[in-house]
């Protein structure tokens, strides 16, 4: 199960599949084949390590399947995991992580019914992998990052309205590898009209980063902006966070990362759709200006939100902390 989660590990971590790997070794636990998820649209692990068996001219009756998440199913782009691994021949399939997407679960029973022994062998690295991603399947919408960029102060730009560039470089590159990672960035008018994002994923050494899409929430004008350049732009005329999600669910999207502005995080925060804070934090103090989050209607530090499983990082002369603010179904 350690080398299944290692190939799945390979797959992306952006788009609505869950990133899963698949090992068939035969009764004294030689490999005969391997495969992993590469992405929407193409062969789900367990079919791709059939495949690999197939093309190599092995014969994987009798053997045993570690999987990394209960084989699918139900047809849609591919076929169905669990009839595939039946129709092999294969004789055990152990997976480390139950299915919750209500349209795939189902697999093992369908295995046993065929005469497949299943075992349920769970694996915390194979549920690490995908924990947004199974988050978001038990709650049926995306799972939700906020992300801001402020002074030690808390403050996310001058008093001017000058926010350019409140962090470092390396901070500044940190936020585009998230983005790469993830499906869609979600901001308001209010950031569209004031500093005109482009929203795009830039990392470094990252020749042809996957570009999430752009959701802008609100009902300003923000024609011309450039959120619009291309298709990738949505819009949603409405303030209410979960108007929004449900657009972005609909999409597909599975992660989300909410940049802003404040008006826009609060209402997420409110209304308790936020799953995880990454908090880039400058050693810079303004004294003045917009705080990255507004009004949340505390009134006492009995009723704070706290998040958990807290991480602070070094980014050059910047601190990134991220915090857990959702508990995994």
């Amino acid at each position: 199960m350690d080398r299944a989660t290692e190939l799945a590990a390979l797959g992306p971590e952006h788009g609505p599949n869950p990133r899963v790997g698949c090992v068939i070794v035969d009764d004294s636990g030689h490999v005969l084949a391997e495969g992993y998820h590469k992405g929407a649209g193409t062969p789900h692990a367990e079919a791709a390590a059939l495949g690999a068996a197939a093309r190599a001219g092995v014969d994987v009756s009798g053997a045993t399947a570690y999987v990394t998440l209960e084989p699918c199913n139900h047809t849609g782009r591919t076929g169905p995991c669990a009839a595939a691994l039946a129709g092999a021949g294969i004789h055990r399939v152990i997976y480390a992580v139950p299915d919750p997407n209500p349209t795939a679960a189902g697999g093992a029973g369908y295995l046993t019914e065929h005469g497949v022994t299943v075992l349920l062998a769970p694996h915390d690295g194979a549920r690490e992998l995908n924990r947004r991603w199974l988050i978001a399947m038990a709650r049926q919408r995306p799972y939700v990052i906020a992300k801001w960029a402020s002074t030690l102060d808390g403050r996310t730009a001058a008093a001017d309205g000058t926010s350019f560039w409140i962090t470092g470089e390396e901070a500044r590159d940190h936020v585009h590898h998230v983005r790469s990672q993830i499906d869609a960035i979600i901001v308001g008018t209010g950031t569209v009209t004031t500093d005109d994002p482009e929203l795009s994923a830039r990392p470094s050494g990252v020749a042809d980063p996957h570009q999430p899409i752009r959701i802008v929430m609100g009902e300003r004008d923000t024609s011309g902006a450039k959120v619009w350049r291309d298709d990738k732009g949505v819009r949603v005329s409405s303030r209410n966070p979960n108007v929004g999600l449900s657009e972005a669910w609909e999409r597909e999207c599975r992660v989300v990362l909410i940049e802003g502005g404040a008006t826009v995080t609060s209402a997420f925060l409110k209304e308790g759709l936020v799953d995880e804070v990454h908090a880039y934090v400058a050693p810079a103090l303004l004294g003045d200006g917009p705080t990255a989050v507004a009004s949340l209607g505390i009134g006492t530090m009995a009723g704070a939100l706290r998040g958990s499983d807290v991480t602070v990082t070094r980014l050059g002369a910047d601190t990134l902390v991220t915090a857990m603010f959702t508990e995994e179904s």
